[in-house]
């Protein structure tokens, strides 16, 4: 198992966070759902630290959630900080779109 340096957790939090607020705002202004990352994100979230297939859940559900608790026990304090980042991102896209629609932009 690998180390990783504080160069690397810094970069991968500001890419995170800029990388969610992307798809966030582009979702929120194109399907008009201003916390739809937000509530999209955790499953996002799944699908990075899982290594169950999608459908698992429902043929093996007892056996693909073991797998999914046991991997995010296992996740480092940067893994968490990295992955939170982008709860971050998408929860400030759907602050700046409800800022923007407030000020009477209408394409938001």
């Amino acid at each position: 198992m690998g180390t990783i340096s504080l160069t690397h957790v810094v970069l991968s939090i500001m890419i995170f966070i800029v990388m969610f607020f992307g798809i966030g705002f582009l979702l929120n202004m194109l399907l008009r759902m201003t916390w739809l990352m937000a509530i999209i994100y955790p499953i996002v979230v799944i699908l990075i630290i899982d290594e169950v297939r999608v459908y698992e859940y429902v043929t093996k559900p007892k056996y693909a959630f073991q797998l999914l608790g046991d991997k995010a026990m296992a996740l480092h304090t940067a893994d968490i900080l990295i992955l939170a980042s982008g709860l971050v991102g998408a929860i400030i896209s759907g602050f700046v779109i409800k800022l923007l629609r407030k000020q009477g932009y209408q394409m938001f």
